[in-house]
């Protein structure tokens, strides 16, 4: 899908993009089928706030919602992982979450934007939600899913935001241990209402906290890998690295691993069979930003 009809008041998206549209349900599950067909293993569904999909079911008036896709998508011969960018939080239905639990192939990392942890600082954002309201969703999240992987978006330095209100945002990123983000200092786009916002926040007080937010969790996500030494993790190969004697791969929750080829298979003229399949992987490394593992078998 595409476009955004939040109107969250620092986002250009909807002047630029229009508001939200959905594509068909037998078109994105054509799609699916036709790519499954040719290998496929996982398929990842985009939109700029995907969950509020709501496609038109074939010649009738039924609306089919996100949940209901991924259902349909589960049934798919061949589709072994699913994965969904980006997501809003008022958007994120019991429905949804249910989903979780029926749905395996739904990966255990979800993406999902917070922006802060101020009620007064997402009120002024016109987000449509209180942080309380986005706890909830995780704490619900990790019933179903207790190994959640939780990644999101921050902006920090909105205007407005004050020492207090930073350590708000701080406090939830250590309550619900996010382990990758996408964080950004506040900068005004033209046209929309945050623009028009007063800001007497020094830049520099602003970098530090960004510098503080990413330190933390970088931390968090260090020990998230490190919990994952010495365990086997399903992971996704998606090429070779650039000096060819690693697998690339891709864990679920979204962990970059390089998995060193096999002896019997550096080569073996079939070795780029590995491309595209989902093998199992024993974690022996664990780097700054990647992981090093290696399989439990050479091709045949």
């Amino acid at each position: 899908m595409e476009g955004c009809s939040k109107y969250c008041s620092y986002c250009v998206v909807p002047y630029t993009r229009g508001e939200e549209v959905s594509r068909p349900f037998e078109d994105v599950l054509t799609e699916i089928v036709g790519l499954t067909e040719q290998g496929v293993k996982e398929i990842t569904l985009l939109g700029q706030n995907v969950n509020a999909y709501r496609g038109a079911m074939g010649n009738t008036s039924d609306i089919a919602d996100f949940a209901l896709l991924l259902e349909y998508m589960s049934e798919i011969p061949g589709l072994e992982r699913i994965r969904f960018t980006t997501s809003h939080p008022k958007e994120f239905t019991q429905r949804l979450i249910d989903v979780y639990d029926k749905v395996p192939q739904l990966v255990s990392h979800l993406h999902l934007p917070v922006q802060h942890a101020s009620d007064t600082i997402l009120s002024a954002m016109k987000r449509g939600y209180t942080a309380l309201e986005f706890k909830s969703i995780i704490r619900k999240m990790r019933m179903v899913r207790p190994n959640l992987s939780l990644s999101s978006d921050f902006i920090v330095g909105f205007p407005g935001e004050t020492d207090a209100d930073f350590e708000k945002l701080m406090e939830m990123v250590v309550e619900l241990h996010f382990d990758n983000s996408y964080s950004f200092i506040f900068s005004p786009r033209p046209g929309t209402p945050a623009a028009n916002l007063s800001d007497d926040t020094p830049y520099e007080i602003k970098l530090k906290r960004l510098q503080r937010l990413i330190a933390q969790i970088d931390a968090q996500a260090l020990t998230v890998s490190q919990s994952m030494l010495g365990q086997t993790e399903r992971v996704l190969i998606e090429g070779f690295t650039r000096d060819n004697a690693h697998l690339l791969g891709r864990t679920e929750n979204n962990r970059v691993i390089n998995i060193l080829i096999p002896p019997s298979d550096v080569n073996h003229p079939q070795v780029d069979h590995w491309i595209g399949e989902v093998v199992d992987a024993r974690v022996t490394e664990v780097l700054k930003h990647t992981l090093r593992g290696e399989v439990a078998h050479a091709l045949a």
